[in-house]
C-alpha cells in the first residue's frame, strides 16, 4: 500500500518514512505542499499523513484538495494542542490527528488502524451489504452512499458511523457505544467532541438540517439514532 507523507521537518518525515517502510508500505515523502499537490494529481495513494504547518500550502488546504476526489484516510500532524485545530481538520475531512511530539510507533499503529478500516469498508463480503432508510442508501461492499439517488462522498470514518447507525435503525446508540465501535478506543470525555464533528460533517454532506434532521437525530443526554 502507498502512503503520502508531507512534512517540512525533514527529520520527522524521514523518521516516519523509515518506520512505515519497515512495515512494508511504499512511501512518497514531500517537504512542501506544492510538490505534494502535484503528486496527488498523478499518484494513487491509500493514506496521507499531512503536517498542518507547511512553508507554502498548509495541510488543511491539501486535505480539502484530496477530499474533492478521494476518500482514503488522512491523518493530520499538528504541533498545536488547541482543540480548534483538531476540529478544523476533522471538519474538512481528516480521519485522525496526532500532536507533535509523538512516538513513531503510535503513528504506525494509527496508520494500521485507519487502513484496516478503509480496506474493510471497501472490500467487505458480509452477508448484509446494503441498508436503506427513507431515501438513504448504503452499499457496504462498494462504499457507496446515496441520498435520494444523489451520491454522497464520505470518508471511511464517516461511512462507518453512518453505516453503524443505519444498520441499527430505530435504536438509540449511545455516544460511548458509537465511538468505541468505530474508533476501537476507550471513550473519554474529549471523545464526544470528535464524534460531534464527524456527525456534523455527515449532516452537511447529506444536506440534513441539524435543527430538524430527517436522518441522524440527537437523543439528548443519550446518543444518536436513525429511524423511529
Amino acid at each position: 500500500m502507498k502512503i503520502l507523507i508531507v512534512d517540512d521537518e525533514k527529520e520527522i518525515a524521514n523518521l516516519v518514512t523509515i518506520y512505515l517502510s519497515n512495515e512494508g508500505y511504499e512511501i512518497d515523502v514531500f517537504y512542501d505542499g506544492k510538490s505534494a499537490m502535484e503528486a496527488i494529481k498523478k499518484q494513487k495513494y491509500d493514506l496521507a499523513i499531512l503536517d498542518v504547518m507547511l512553508p507554502d500550502i498548509d495541510g488543511f488546504t491539501i486535505c480539502k484538495n484530496i477530499r474533492e476526489t478521494y476518500t482514503y484516510p488522512i491523518i493530520m500532524l499538528t504541533a498545536k494542542e488547541a482543540d480548534i485545530d483538531k476540529i478544523n481538520g476533522l471538519m474538512i475531512g481528516a480521519d485522525d490527528y496526532v500532536t507533535k511530539p509523538f512516538q513513531p510507533l503510535e503513528l504506525v499503529a494509527r496508520v494500521k488502524a485507519q487502513l484496516r478500516r478503509y480496506i474493510r469498508y471497501n472490500t467487505s463480503k458480509k452477508d448484509i451489504n446494503e441498508v436503506t432508510y427513507s431515501g438513504l442508501y448504503l452499499d457496504l461492499e462498494h462504499h457507496i452512499c446515496k441520498v435520494n439517488e444523489q451520491k454522497v462522498n464520505l470518508t471511511p470514518i464517516e461511512f462507518s458511523l453512518l453505516w453503524y447507525l443505519t444498520s441499527h435503525q430505530g435504536k438509540v446508540v449511545s455516544a460511548k457505544e458509537l465511538y468505541e465501535a468505530i474508533w476501537k478506543e476507550e471513550y473519554l470525555t474529549s471523545s464526544n467532541n470528535t464524534l460531534m464533528v464527524h456527525i456534523r460533517h455527515i449532516r452537511d454532506k447529506m444536506k440534513d438540517d441539524a435543527e430538524h434532521p430527517k436522518y441522524i437525530k440527537n437523543v439528548w443526554g443519550v446518543g444518536y439514532k436513525i429511524g423511529d
